[in-house]
């Protein structure tokens, strides 16, 4: 199995698995790998060194913090998550609300609307909706939050 680092047309980066580099290469021809945040399937390889595991061979060790900074010396520099680390867990995010909302569908506004005014039970749904309609719902006290799923994820959430 040969793991790829993988990048669209768009900088979104994600590893893709392969039973081979032929298999990758054939596969990226006919459009079949395609960026799971944005389904672009305009896809490059990106250069990867292989990782060898070696007998005898270690992990190198995090280095541990210290307990608090020397009064004399700044504090650890804390380093924002790359970019890879905050897709990831945007992409968890989004299969977390899509494993936990039901998908309503273009009756978004009006399923929106009959679980505001108690006609339905309360639970939490997806759906589409139009700024405008978004505007409506606000109108009336209906708060909603737009989330921009990528298409990859369309259907049921795995």
């Amino acid at each position: 199995m040969k793991v790829f680092n993988l990048r669209c047309a768009h900088g979104h980066g994600f590893e893709g698995w392969f039973a081979s580099e032929d298999a990758f290469v054939d596969q990226n021809a006919r459009g079949l790998v395609a960026c799971p945040l944005c389904s672009d399937s305009s896809i490059t390889r990106l250069p990867s060194a292989p990782r060898l595991n070696l007998s005898g061979a270690r992990e190198p060790s995090p280095a541990t913090p210290q307990a608090g900074p020397a009064p004399d010396k700044p504090g650890p520099v804390v380093q924002p998550p790359p970019e890879a680390s905050l897709e990831a867990m945007w992409l968890q995010a989004v299969q977390h609300v899509m494993r936990n909302t039901e998908d309503v569908g273009a009756r978004f506004t009006e399923e929106a609307r009959r679980i505001h005014y108690g006609e339905t039970e309360q639970r939490g749904i997806r759906g589409q909706a139009t700024a405008e309609q978004r505007a409506e719902l606000a109108d009336e006290g209906i708060d909603v939050m737009q989330l921009p799923l990528p298409t990859g994820l369309d259907g049921p959430a795995h």
